[in-house]
């Protein structure tokens, strides 16, 4: 399904035609090698006809609808055209959307990756065909640091996953000062975040010395609220004394609450998003702490950011980018309104 371009041969019989087919060609060849693309989309701008397509996750999940939102307030803003599609979880049905998009021949092209690995094939089509790709909320190429973007995208735009992990490592040693047994919940098999949300988490702990923080289980909640409660359940029936969950999603730990309060654990509950439920239970007592992600801010700055590379105001080789995730609790929640 991949698009390529198409040579067309034509016959002739007369020598000057053909003089004349090679002058044109040759002409028009000069043109198209020399021309610089983000003119053209700055023309395209004055005129209302730039389009930017949005390869996104699944949007019946609140983050990436948050995501397809931002982008199209800021798509209006900007007086673009963007071509939503949702993927809806399915790394094919991703693929086939991208593949479409550059048959729409879209100006370019915002890519939420279901997985790093496939996606890099996706970028390769679409910079194949001359359409430039920027990544939001998501890697490009497997086993590939995030601060060093895929060399064909034209930037990367994301949550700092790995500064995450730490600023909820700072939450807990303020959540339990003391030190104690500490469990961590993480998401569903196969997603990096267990890796990328938990690694400067441990590193926090074990800065405040070897043997005052102990983690004495790590299992999956898969993302969920329900398998959240059932693995807190289970982590608490084999380790009563547990001072401290960290899930590393707010709806892990909104449902990990659950099992604390019932199993009359005074345990403190530490997640990651800023998330509607994850606010609410830290005004409630419920959690001690999150990382505030904006998924909304998110999708209208990498509309921003790939209209600035499509007019020639963002050059160079390709840079991740962070956007600021700071850590909240009681004292500071009014500082993260939930954005999904």
């Amino acid at each position: 399904m991949n698009r390529y371009g198409r040579s067309l041969r034509h016959r002739v019989v007369l020598a000057g035609v053909t003089a004349l087919a090679l002058a044109t060609t040759a002409a028009c060849s000069v043109s198209t090698n020399t021309a610089d693309k983000a003119p053209s989309a700055a023309a395209k701008t004055k005129s209302g006809s730039l389009t930017i397509g949005l390869a996104n996750q699944q949007e019946s999940v609140t983050f990436p609808a948050a995501i397809a939102k931002g982008a199209e307030a800021k798509a209006a803003e900007l007086g673009v055209k963007l071509v939503d599609m949702d993927s809806q979880g399915d790394q094919a049905k991703q693929a086939s959307q991208v593949q479409d998009l550059i048959a729409q021949k879209v100006d370019g092209i915002l890519l939420t990756p279901l997985s790093p690995g496939p996606a890099q094939a996706l970028v390769d089509q679409a910079t194949a065909a001359g359409i430039p790709v920027g990544t939001v909320h998501g890697y490009v190429g497997a086993d590939r640091k995030v601060e060093v973007p895929y060399a064909k995208l034209k930037f990367v735009l994301d949550e700092n996953e790995l500064g995450a992990g730490g600023t909820a490592g700072e939450l807990a040693l303020k959540a339990l000062p003391g030190g104690g047994k500490v469990a961590v919940i993480t998401g569903a098999a196969g997603f990096v975040e267990n890796t990328t949300r938990v690694t400067k988490f441990k590193a926090a702990l074990g800065g405040a010395g070897a043997d005052k923080y102990t983690i004495v289980a790590t299992q999956p909640g898969n993302w969920t609220k329900q398998d959240g409660q059932s693995a807190c359940q289970n982590i608490l029936a084999a380790n009563p004394g547990i001072g401290l969950f960290y899930a590393i999603s707010d709806d892990m730990a909104v449902g990990c609450a659950a099992a604390v309060k019932s199993a009359g654990s005074k345990a403190k509950i530490i997640g990651i998003g800023g998330s509607k439920g994850g606010i609410a239970a830290i005004k409630s007592g419920d959690l001690y702490g999150t990382v505030c992600y904006k998924p909304y801010d998110e999708g209208a700055m990498a509309v921003q950011m790939m209209h600035d590379a499509l007019t020639g105001k963002l050059t160079g080789a390709p840079k991740t980018t962070f956007y600021n995730t700071p850590g909240v609790t009681a004292a500071n929640v009014s500082s993260c309104t939930p954005q999904w």
